[in-house]
Order: C-alpha cells, then sequence, then structure tokens
C-alpha cells in the first residue's frame, strides 16, 4: 500500500482517482483518513500527496449509498454463506480473505434489509411520522446529520438511515438533501480524534479533511437556499422520478438519495480541487511551527495511540533507521576522539549512547 501510495500521489488528480478507488473497496472515508494520518505521522506521506487521496475519499465512500439502493437485501443471505463457505473450507489464505469479503458485503445488506423491515412499523407512530415530516429548518436538519455521523462515525451508515427513512415517506427530499451536508462535517470527527498526540504534519491532514469538507458544505448550503427547486427537479430527473408521486415515489426515493450524495460530493471536490495549494497553507496558519525534538525521545512511535500493522511496521522501521543513524554518528565521534586523543567531545558521545540505550 505504501509503495502503491507513493508511486500514485505525486499527481494530485490521480491521487483523488487512487483515493476514491481505495474508499469504494473498504467503504469508509473515515478509515481511509485515519491511514492517511497515521501515514503521514509515520513520515510515508507528505501533505501534498495525502490531499488528493483525501478528496478521493469523500467521492468513495458514496458507493456504499449506490449499492445500498440497488436494494440487494433479497440475495444478501447468498453473499453470506458463499462467504462461511469460502472460510470455512478453502485452503489458501487468499480465498479465505476474499471470502471474508463476501461474508460482510452481504452482512451489510443483511442489515439494511433488517433496519429497513424494523423501520416499516415507524409509519404507524404518529409521533415518529409528524416529528420527521415537521422537521423543515435546515440548520437543524444540517446539526442532525453532522451530530449523528460524529457519535457513529461512519457517513455511509448515516446515510443508508436516511435513504431507509426516505423510502418510507418519512423524509422530505429537502431534508435529506440537507441531513448528507452534515454527514460532511460529522465524518471528519475520526480523523480528528486519530491525530491526537501526533505530529504537527498528522494534525494538519485532519484539518485539511475538515476544511475541505466545510468549504464543500457552505457552498452547497448556499446554493441549497438559491436553487433548492431546480436541485431537487435535477436530481429526480437522473432518477427518473420527477413526474411520480405516493408510494411509486417512495420507491425511488433511496436512490435519489444517493445519486444526491455522489453528485453533491463531486461538485465539491471540483470547487475545492483548484484551492488544494491554499487550503494547505490554511492549515499551515491555523497550526503554525514544527515539531520539537526533544533529547530522549522516539520519533515515530507514540505509545499513546494504537496503530493498524499497515501503519505500526514502517513506523518501527523508521524508528530503527533512526536509532541506526544515531549510533552511526556517535561511533564516528568516538573513532575520532580516540585518533586525535581529543577528549572535547566525550560528554556528547555519553548523552548520544544514552539517546540510543532509551
Amino acid at each position: 500500500m505504501h509503495s502503491i501510495l507513493e508511486k500514485m500521489t505525486k499527481n494530485t488528480l490521480i491521487g483523488v482517482a487512487v483515493g476514491a478507488a481505495f474508499t469504494a473497496v473498504i467503504q469508509s472515508s473515515s478509515a481511509a483518513t485515519v491511514l492517511v494520518v497515521s501515514f503521514i505521522n509515520a513520515g510515508l506521506m507528505n501533505l501534498n500527496e495525502a490531499i488528493g487521496i483525501i478528496m478521493g475519499a469523500n467521492i468513495g465512500t458514496t458507493i456504499t449509498g449506490q449499492l445500498m439502493a440497488f436494494k440487494l437485501s433479497d440475495i444478501a443471505p447468498l453473499f453470506v454463506l458463499t462467504g462461511v463457505i469460502m472460510i470455512m473450507f478453502c485452503r489458501s489464505a487468499n480465498l479465505q480473505k476474499t471470502g471474508e469479503i463476501i461474508l460482510e458485503f452481504g452482512i451489510l445488506f443483511v442489515g439494511l434489509g433488517t433496519m429497513s423491515s424494523s423501520m416499516e412499523s415507524m409509519k404507524e407512530s404518529a409521533f415518529v411520522v409528524n416529528t420527521l415530516t415537521s422537521l423543515k429548518n435546515p440548520i437543524i436538519a444540517l446539526l442532525i446529520g453532522l451530530v449523528f455521523t460524529a457519535v457513529i462515525q461512519s457517513s455511509s451508515a448515516t446515510v443508508g438511515v436516511i435513504m431507509v427513512l426516505a423510502s418510507q415517506g418519512l423524509l422530505s427530499l429537502e431534508i435529506c438533501f440537507y441531513i448528507t451536508l452534515g454527514c460532511n462535517i460529522g465524518c471528519c470527527i475520526s480523523a480528528l480524534l486519530a491525530c491526537i498526540g501526533g505530529k504537527k504534519n498528522a494534525k494538519r491532514a485532519a484539518l485539511i479533511h475538515l476544511l475541505i469538507n466545510i468549504i464543500g458544505t457552505v457552498v452547497m448550503a448556499i446554493l441549497f437556499a438559491l436553487f433548492m427547486p431546480q436541485i431537487k427537479y435535477g436530481i429526480m430527473a437522473i432518477t427518473g422520478s420527477q413526474n411520480l408521486t405516493g408510494e411509486s415515489l417512495n420507491a425511488t426515493m433511496s436512490r435519489n438519495v444517493a445519486n444526491a450524495n455522489t453528485i453533491f460530493k463531486c461538485f465539491q471536490i471540483l470547487i475545492c480541487f483548484p484551492i488544494t495549494k491554499w487550503i494547505i497553507k490554511a492549515t499551515y496558519w491555523i497550526i503554525p511551527g514544527e515539531d520539537e525534538e526533544t533529547e530522549f525521545s522516539v520519533q515515530f512511535i507514540d505509545n499513546r495511540r494504537k496503530y493498524s500493522p499497515a501503519t505500526a511496521i514502517p513506523q518501527c522501521i523508521h524508528e530503527i533507521e533512526r536509532m541506526g543513524g544515531i549510533a552511526k554518528d556517535n561511533l564516528n565521534l568516538a573513532v575520532n576522539s580516540m585518533l586525535n586523543l581529543d577528549i572535547s567531545k566525550l560528554d556528547e558521545i555519553n548523552t548520544n549512547e544514552n539517546h540510543i540505550d532509551f
């Protein structure tokens, strides 16, 4: 993964494509962004390389909603069964991993189907129907999306819930638009939590994610305020539901929400793409200065945070290489001091030795 990222993120546009593809596979922009923050903290990636991946992750995460809109719940048990058989009876490790992917893909849609069935009863509750259908304030809708996504740390899950509620006729399409905008900001919480205790560049990467989503959300909110009827008609025209009413319209609402989520995210990235350099500069203004290296410290390892093996191993390698560099420099100092009968560097040599032991 490091090799792929290193080779394919030199160009920001290619970085966007890689980020979108990678996030579409793992179906989590939060996980992709956290991984980028970890890579930056480990010194494996810089901010110019990371910003493309982060923007691409915003697009890739919409694939989950598109898959949900296909209503694969009826055949989801077949995916689950196939995955279980591959895990239990295949000896090849690669086939077992493929089986895990198929299994979890099936579980996703089994869960969605269960949630959809459970929410059928909500239409019979006058309180629930009145509460959701009376939701007209865009700011409140945006805050609901923000808080809900921040709590569960998954914009895809929030969009899934919105799609189900919309298909039940409990949410209007306009309110769905605003809730999905709130998801944009709420999904940043994972990266912000991941950068706590990290280096300044790691914090800047999390801030890049937040700034991109804030800029996109603000621009889209303004467009909604000015052109909501036209935007709503355009989304429904793409789905072919602009002339539908009643139950027929409810049946296509989940697809309308999924399409809107994808289109809005792509449009937001188009807005931010020309100003990526300014966004990076803004993070240096908000988080100024560079990391200060203390005399006795590890540079690439932080015991306060948990790492996945994908990021932990490279960080250990970097730390060992750093220690080796200190040892090599200290050996040169010691040999030169011995050959030149010079004891002026003795304190520095002893200090370096203590650092290496640490």
